[in-house]
Parts: C-alpha cells; sequence; structure tokens
C-alpha cells in the first residue's frame, strides 16, 4: 500500500513539474540575474571569425564567452560576467515568438529586472533615412494581420490591395476593431526609454563606406537618403513577407499611422519583432520580465523602395551595399552605447527606468 502510495505521489509531483513554467520550478537564489538582453535574429554561419551577421560582433566585442545550451532556442545562448545575455531569435515571426518565450520561461535566469534591446538590421524608408543609419522605434506594428486582394484585381480607385481586419477597403481612418483586439497589431514601446536612448546616441559617428555612399548617390530624390549614416527616432513594421516597392511602402507609411496614430512615422521594416513583442507582452502579464523595458533599434542595410529609374526587381534582387556590414555595425555600436550606459549606473537603473518616471513593479 504505501509504496503504491509513493508510486502515485512520485507521478503528481512529475506532473507538476512539467505543468509549471521552468521558472517556477526553480528555486528564486539559483536563478542569474540578468542585466540587460540583447535580442540578433540571424547569423550568417559562426558566432566567431567568419563573416558576421547580427549576433557575432556582440559575441566578439563584448567577450560573450559563456556558451550554454538552449535547445528551445535557434542557437545556443552567449553571456558575460557583467550580466549581458544575447539571444539569437531566427528569422521570422514565429520563430521569434518562440525563441523569446522559451528564454523567458527558462528556470536558469531571472530575467524582471532586465532590459532587452533588440537590435537588427531592416530595410529604411529612403524619406527618412540613409544607409547605415539606425533608427530607436516608439511602435512596433505588425504587417501581416490583414486582408489582401491581389492589387491586379483591386477597384482602380485604391491605393493597394492591404486592408485593415473589419474592414471593407484601405483606409486612413482606424476602425479595424477586429484587429486590434487581437491584441498584437501594435505594440507601444516605453517612449521615454526611447527618447533616453537617442539622447545618448544620437550624436555618434556611424561606419560610413564606399559601398554605401554609392548606392546612396543613386536616390537624387531623396536628400535624406543621401546624407552619411546617422541616429534617428523612427518606428518599425515587422511582417515576416519581405515586401518591396514604392507602393507597398506608400501601404507600409499609412499602416503605421493607422495602427500607431497620426503622430507615428514608419521608417524601418523588420520580419521578427512583433513575435518577439508579443511573447514579451506575454511574459510581462506572467510577471516575469518588464515590458516597460524593451528597446528596439533598427539599422538600415537596404531601402525599402528602388532608385530613379530602376524597377523594384532590380532593387529586391540586387546585394545590400557591402554585404550589409555598416549596418551590422550601426546595430552593435548605437546599441552597445546604451548597453554600457545601463550597466554604469547598474544599481539605480535596476529599479528605475531611465528616460522615465516608471519605478520597479
Amino acid at each position: 500500500m504505501q509504496s503504491r502510495l509513493r508510486h502515485y505521489l512520485d507521478v503528481a509531483v512529475l506532473c507538476l513539474a512539467f505543468a509549471l513554467p521552468s521558472s517556477a520550478t526553480s528555486i528564486e537564489g539559483e536563478r542569474e540575474e540578468i542585466r540587460v538582453v540583447v535580442v540578433a535574429m540571424f547569423e550568417e554561419g559562426e558566432v566567431r571569425g567568419d563573416n558576421p551577421g547580427e549576433l557575432q560582433f556582440w559575441v566578439e566585442r563584448l567577450e560573450l564567452n559563456r556558451q550554454l545550451s538552449f535547445p528551445a532556442g535557434e542557437r545556443d545562448l552567449y553571456l558575460n560576467s557583467e550580466g549581458v545575455l544575447a539571444v539569437l531569435t531566427g528569422a521570422g515571426i514565429a520563430n521569434a515568438a518562440a525563441s523569446i518565450m522559451a528564454l523567458g520561461l527558462d528556470g536558469r535566469f531571472d530575467l524582471s529586472n532586465a532590459y532587452w534591446l533588440v537590435a537588427g538590421i531592416a530595410g529604411g524608408d529612403p524619406a527618412d533615412l540613409s544607409l547605415g543609419s539606425a533608427a530607436w522605434a516608439r511602435h512596433v506594428v505588425d504587417g501581416d494581420l490583414l486582408y489582401e486582394i491581389d492589387s491586379r484585381e483591386i477597384p482602380e480607385s485604391w491605393p493597394y490591395g492591404l486592408i485593415p481586419l473589419g474592414a471593407k477597403k484601405p483606409t486612413l481612418e482606424f476602425g479595424d476593431t477586429r484587429g486590434r483586439a487581437l491584441g498584437t497589431s501594435v505594440f507601444d514601446l516605453n517612449a521615454g526609454l526611447a527618447e533616453w536612448a537617442y539622447s545618448l546616441t544620437r550624436s555618434l559617428k556611424l561606419q560610413d563606406s564606399p559601398g554605401i555612399t554609392a548606392a546612396r548617390s543613386l536616390y537624387t530624390d531623396f536628400p535624406v537618403a543621401q546624407r552619411p549614416p546617422f541616429v534617428a527616432i523612427g518606428d518599425t513594421l515587422s511582417a515576416s513577407t519581405y515586401w518591396h516597392g514604392r507602393e507597398l511602402n506608400r501601404w507600409a507609411n499609412d499602416w503605421v499611422r493607422l495602427y500607431a496614430g497620426k503622430n507615428a512615422n514608419f521608417m524601418t521594416s523588420n520580419m521578427e519583432d512583433s513575435g518577439s513583442l508579443t511573447s514579451l507582452q506575454r511574459l510581462d502579464d506572467a510577471d516575469l520580465v518588464d515590458i516597460n523595458r524593451v528597446m528596439v533599434l533598427r539599422t538600415v542595410s537596404n531601402y525599402t523602395i528602388p532608385p530613379a529609374g530602376k524597377s523594384a526587381v532590380w532593387s529586391r534582387t540586387a546585394p545590400y551595399p557591402d554585404k550589409g556590414l555598416p549596418a551590422k555595425d550601426a546595430a552593435f555600436v548605437v546599441g552597445n552605447t546604451v548597453v554600457q550606459a545601463l550597466l554604469a549606473a547598474w544599481p539605480e537603473y535596476r529599479d528605475s527606468i531611465p528616460g522615465t518616471s516608471n519605478q520597479k513593479n
């Protein structure tokens, strides 16, 4: 009788362990406090010593020498002695959501005070940014949750065939109650934190190169696109579909204003951030992370439209100038300036978010 009871108790404990998130099954004192999580999306090959993706500069330059197994993620995690942890999500919204959720539920780490820095390359609107430039986002807007009718079949009066959920035609007036009710159409980031990050980095000199200089000179209709790289504040549109061209760029600008408000400004296109933010929001709901500590930085590897006289097909299939290296470098240089500021004043920023009056919950 006692052995049978013992068996049932063992089974019950085992089932409970699997039912709870890993963070709940860990002893609080055993979890390692993380100060900053750097979120990269893709890597070209190895994480050291070859052509870099978005992760390699962080691993090499911050000496993230502790490599930790992460079987539920895209690749292993990388950590240094200062509490900076780097995660690679994999490309696309689904991969990003899965990887960030897996990290948030990983019982090895205490992420309750961590700042999250999403730092990766993007397409840039030449009306607002130049190649190699960086933009801190106030809003992340999803570009996948919509109705679509092929542009060859739409009425002549329509600018494009992309329609908000719940609407009957393209619109600039927000009436998309069904889409917004999903909770993942737009994420309003901590504007004060974004402004603080921008204030620290706005005067940085970013890497210029012959390749991006030559490429931006083609954009004669866009004065900003011809500037050397710089740092700005501008919003980002997230869509797993890699879109390109003048008409879709018009849609991107309209879509960001539709969801994030008339003062929002589309500047960069990405393929992951609404997935990452979806997971971070749910982890915040579970009191595992603080959504107010999330920053999104995107740097321009290519433009979202072709230059005058060139087709969208030519532009999309052309290689990124200088293999996107200036943008990858900018993501590290700009992002790490903020990371180092957080680490330098950690006793303060652990409990108080810079740029805001928001204290630790």
